[in-house]
């Protein structure tokens, strides 16, 4: 066997143990897990910042794949402003690590200005008090 961190060659067998024993293999591990970690928060950072508002769904703004998704979507288009969706079920590492970063543990999730709004309930709230169209059209 050969252990590969980060697409780098680590070791064979030989060298895993002898760096297991020598506490080498944590460090490299939780180093190569460190960098992973900052890579995918800098990738969410950038899909959060890709448009003015960014919203997070389980689906496509055309093919919701929940009723939470569709009433959002359908929310957002009712007020005729502007929106990217990013459908959190083609792409894993976004799905988990965006609950992480944003500590909010369910989808949708709409960011305006890089700033999450919040989820459901919240945007159908805006959506109702006229707030939702007030800060899509700031955006």
């Amino acid at each position: 066997p050969q252990l590969y961190v980060n697409g780098e060659l680590v070791g064979g067998c030989d060298i895993v143990l002898e760096m297991a024993s020598d506490g080498s293999l944590k460090e490299t591990v939780a180093g190569a897990v460190a960098k992973s970690k900052e890579a995918l928060h800098a990738r969410l950072k950038a899909l959060i910042n890709k448009a003015p508002a960014t919203v997070f769904i389980k689906g496509s703004r055309d093919e919701p794949r929940c009723g939470f998704s569709r009433r959002v979507v359908a929310a957002l288009a009712e007020t005729g402003a502007d929106f990217e969706t990013f459908d959190i079920l083609e792409d894993e590492e976004v799905r988990q690590g965006l609950k992480e970063y944003s500590d909010w543990p369910t989808y949708p999730q709409l960011y305006v200005k890089g700033e999450l709004v919040g989820g459901c309930d919240i945007i159908l709230e805006m959506a109702a008090d006229g707030s939702l169209k007030e800060t899509l059209t700031a955006a």
